[in-house]
C-alpha cells in the first residue's frame, strides 16, 4: 500500500513518530525544570544557570519531596508518551529516561548518603562556587554575584550537615575531614586566585572569611563529635550490590557475569605482563639469569622490571607541566594517525587538582557540562600531598611515572573522557547528554589505552605496553575488589594482597584503592564491564567488516550516540557505521 500511494504511508509514520519523540522531549525538559528547581547544585553541575544564585534544601523533608516528585514522573511517564509510537532513538531515549527514574528510587531506598558521607556535603560548600569560577560561561561579575549569594547559604549546608548526619563510616569521614581543611583553605586564599582582579573583591574577602569561619567550626564538628561515634558499616551486602550493579551498569550483565569475567582476565593480564617482563629482563638485569618460569618465579620477574621502570619519574614541582608535555604528544600522534578526529576548538585545560577535591585518585576529567558545552574541561593532576614524608612521596612518584603519566593523559584526556565528552555534547538528545551511562564513559576510557598502542603510539615501547598492561589489570581487579569487598566481607589485610601481589601496586596506591573501595559500590566495576564491552564489540565489528573496516570511522561511530547504555551501542553501531558501509 505504502508503494501505491508513493510513500505517504511510511512519511505519515514518520512524522507521527517524530511527533511522539518531541513529546518524550518535552515532557523531559519539564522534567528538568522541577528537577534543577529542586536541586539547584545539579543544574550548575550540568550547565544550567537559571538557579546559580540558589542552593539546595538538605532537610529531609525537602528530600523526601524529591523522592516523591521522582515516584510521580515515573507514575506519569507512560501516560504522558506513547512508546510505541516513538522512532528507535526515541524507544532508546524512553528506556534511558525510564531506567534513570528507577535507579534514582531505588536508590533513595536502599542508600542514605546524607545520613552516612559527609563527602555529599562538601560538594555544596566547596564545589558550588568552584565551578561557577572555573566552568560558567556566564559573565565574570555574574558568576562572582552569584557565588557571593550561594556563600551566605553555605551555613545552613552545615547546619544540615550537623543535623542529618548520624553514624558515618570512618573511611568515608576520614576523607570528608582532609577534604573540609582543603574547603577552609579553598576559602582563605585560592579563591582570590582563581578569581583574579574584580571590582568585587572586598565583598568577596567578608564572604570568604565568612564562609571560612563556618567551616573551621565545621572541622571541630567532624573532628571532636562525629569522628568518635564514625563506627557504620560501609559494605552495601551481596543483595544491594547485584541489585545497584544491574540497575547502573544497564549493560545486560549480571554480576556473577561481572565477577567470572574479571577472574578469567586477571589471570591473562597476569600472563600477558610476565611475556613482556621476560623481553625486557635483560636490559635491566644484565648477566643475571631469568628466574624459574613459575608463579613465583614469574612475579618476582614482572615485579623487578616494574620496580626498574618506576625510577624513570617526575617531581612533585614538575608533575602537572609533565603530563603538559605527554598531552602535546599524545594529540600528535592522534592528528597524524588517523586514530579520530579530534575536537575543535579544544577547550581541555590541565590544572593541578584543588585541594579541596582531592579524595583518593591521581587524576580526573571534569567536562565541559552538557548544556553549558561551551565552557572549559579540566583535566585535574593531584601532586603529593605536601605532608607527605620523602618516602612516600618516592612511591608515588615512582607509581605514576613517565610511563604511567601518558597512559594516564590517554585515559583522562586524548583520546579517553576529554574528547569522548566533546562528542557527547554534539548529540542533539538531551536525554543521552545528561543522563549519561557510566560504563560506557569509564569502558571508553579503557579501552583507548591499549588502542592507542595497538595503533603505534610509543612506536612499540616496551616499558610503554608494560605499563598500559598494569594499569588495565588495575581495571580488573577495582571489579573483582569491589565484588569481593561488599559481597564475601573481604578484609583489608586480604584487598592488599589483592593488590600488591597480584596487581603489582604500590602499598600507598594500594591503601587509597582500600579506601576507595569502602567509600563507593559498584562504581569500580564500571571501568571493566565498559571496557569488555567496548573491546568485544570493536573485535566483532572489526571481524565482521573485513577490509572495509576504517578505526577513525568505527570511533566516530561509538562517540557520535553519546553515552548510552552498552546494551544498545551494538545495534546503534551496526545502523550507524557497518550499515552504511556496507551500501557504499
Amino acid at each position: 500500500m505504502a508503494m501505491i500511494v508513493g510513500g505517504g504511508l511510511v512519511g505519515c509514520t514518520a512524522a507521527f513518530a517524530q511527533s511522539s519523540d518531541a513529546k518524550l522531549n518535552a515532557f523531559f525538559q519539564d522534567y528538568l525544570d522541577h528537577w534543577f528547581q529542586q536541586r539547584p547544585l545539579d543544574a550548575t553541575v550540568l550547565g544550567d544557570h537559571r538557579f546559580d544564585d540558589q542552593l539546595d534544601d538538605l532537610s529531609q523533608p525537602a528530600r523526601d519531596r524529591f523522592v516523591a516528585f521522582l515516584r510521580q514522573t515515573q507514575k506519569d511517564l507512560p501516560l504522558k508518551v506513547d512508546v510505541s509510537q516513538l522512532s528507535r532513538d526515541g524507544k532508546i531515549d524512553y528506556e534511558i529516561f525510564s531506567q534513570d527514574l528507577k535507579r534514582s528510587i531505588w536508590q533513595a531506598k536502599n542508600l542514605h548518603p546524607f545520613e552516612e558521607d559527609p563527602r555529599v556535603y562538601g560538594s555544596y560548600i566547596s564545589d558550588s562556587v568552584f565551578i561557577l569560577l572555573t566552568q560558567s560561561t556566564l559573565p565574570k561579575e555574574v558568576n562572582i554575584s552569584n557565588c557571593l549569594v550561594r556563600m551566605e547559604k553555605i551555613p545552613s549546608v552545615v547546619a544540615a550537615a550537623r543535623a542529618n548526619l548520624r553514624n558515618p563510616p570512618h573511611a568515608i569521614l576520614d576523607t570528608a575531614i582532609r577534604q573540609n581543611k582543603g574547603a577552609i583553605a579553598f576559602y582563605e586564599t585560592d579563591i582570590f586566585t582563581v578569581v583574579g582582579k574584580t571590582p568585587q573583591m572586598e565583598a568577596l574577602k567578608v564572604a570568604s572569611a565568612r564562609v571560612a569561619a563556618c567551616l573551621r567550626e565545621y572541622q571541630k564538628f567532624l573532628e571532636t563529635d562525629l569522628l568518635p561515634r564514625a563506627n557504620g558499616e560501609w559494605r552495601i551486602g551481596k543483595k544491594k550490590f547485584y541489585q545497584k550493579l544491574e540497575l547502573e551498569m544497564d549493560a545486560g550483565i549480571t554480576a556473577d557475569q561481572v565477577y567470572a569475567d574479571a577472574r578469567a582476565e586477571y589471570e591473562r593480564v597476569q600472563r600477558d605482563m610476565y611475556v613482556i617482563s621476560r623481553q625486557l629482563w635483560g636490559k635491566y638485569f644484565q648477566g643475571q639469569p631469568l628466574p624459574p618460569d613459575d608463579v613465583e618465579g614469574r612475579n618476582f620477574v614482572v615485579r623487578s622490571v616494574l620496580t626498574k621502570i618506576g625510577q624513570k619519574h617526575s617531581t612533585p614541582d614538575r608533575l602537572v607541566k609533565d603530563i603538559k608535555t605527554d598531552v602535546a604528544q599524545v594529540k600528535k600522534f592522534i592528528q597524524k594517525s588517523g586514530f579520530l578526529r579530534l575536537p575543535d576548538p579544544d577547550r581541555c585545560k590541565i590544572i593541578e587538582m584543588p585541594e579541596f577535591q582531592r579524595g583518593n585518585s591521581t587524576a580526573y576529567m571534569n567536562p565541559p557540562p552538557p548544556l553549558d558545552p561551551y565552557a572549559t574541561g579540566f583535566y585535574a593532576v593531584s601532586p603529593p600531598p605536601k605532608d607527605w614524608d620523602a618516602a612516600r612521596v618516592a612511591s608515588y612518584l615512582e607509581e605514576y611515572n613517565d610511563y604511567m603519566l601518558h597512559i594516564l593523559t590517554i585515559h583522562e584526556a586524548y583520546p579517553g573522557h576529554y574528547v569522548q565528552f566533546e562528542y557527547a555534547n554534539k548529540n542533539p538528545s538531551k536525554i543521552r547528554r545528561i543522563l549519561q551511562s557510566g560504563s560506557y564513559i569509564e569502558g571508553w576510557a579503557v579501552y583507548t589505552e591499549q588502542a592507542m598502542l595497538d595503533h603505534g603510539y610509543g612506536d612499540g615501547n616496551l616499558e610503554l605496553r608494560l605499563t598500559q598492561l598494569k594499569f588495565y589489570l588495575r581495571a580488573v581487579v577495582n571489579s573483582i575488589l569491589d565484588h569481593q569487598m561488599h559481597c564475601e566481607n573481604m578484609s583489608d589485610e586480604e584487598a592488599m594482597k589483592l593488590l600488591v601481589d597480584g596487581a603489582y601496586q604500590s602499598e600507598g596506591e594500594a591503601r587509597l584503592k582500600v579506601i576507595r573501595s569502602k567509600q563507593s559500590s559498584v562504581q569500580l566495576s564500571t571501568y571493566f564491564v565498559g571496557r569488555m564491552a567496548h573491546y568485544r564489540l570493536r573485535m566483532a565489528t572489526q571481524r565482521a567488516m573485513g577490509d572495509r573496516f576504517n578505526l577513525a570511522d568505527y570511533h566516530k561511530a561509538v562517540l557520535d550516540p553519546g553515552p548510552v547504555p552498552l546494551k544498545f551501542l551494538p545495534e546503534i553501531v551496526r545502523e550507524n557505521y557497518s550499515s552504511k558501509v556496507t551500501q557504499k
